[in-house]
């Protein structure tokens, strides 16, 4: 029987930059985890929010610093001001990114 508690070790953590952002992934189905992905996502002052919008419910934790949260209809995006960022994102298992036109996909960070 599986356990419904996955234990993911900290050099297991994956490393991903994109768009001026850093993610580090906590937990996702490639780690381990069955129903929901967790990331820690670093965003330097200054960063530009880049829209987009997700197909499930995303939770973000500020763990330190500020952002602007711009919604447009669906879409969000974060932006930084004069204050890095870090912040705890979790989103279900199954969950995509659509940016502007293209096609649902998986974020790295949460397979």
């Amino acid at each position: 029987m599986r356990s419904n508690v996955p234990v993911i070790e900290r050099d297991a953590q994956r490393h991903h930059e994109l768009h001026g952002a850093r993610f580090h992934t906590l937990a996702s189905p490639s780690l381990g985890s069955e129903e929901t992905s967790v990331w820690r996502v670093q965003l330097e002052p200054g960063t530009p929010g880049l829209p987009h919008r997700v197909t499930r419910e995303e939770i973000f934790v500020v763990v330190s610093g500020s952002t602007l949260i711009l919604l447009a209809g669906v879409e969000l995006a974060l932006e930084t001001g004069a204050e890095a960022l870090e912040a705890i994102v979790c989103l279900p298992v199954g969950g995509q990114s659509v940016v502007g036109d293209g096609a649902p996909f998986t974020p790295p960070w949460a397979e």
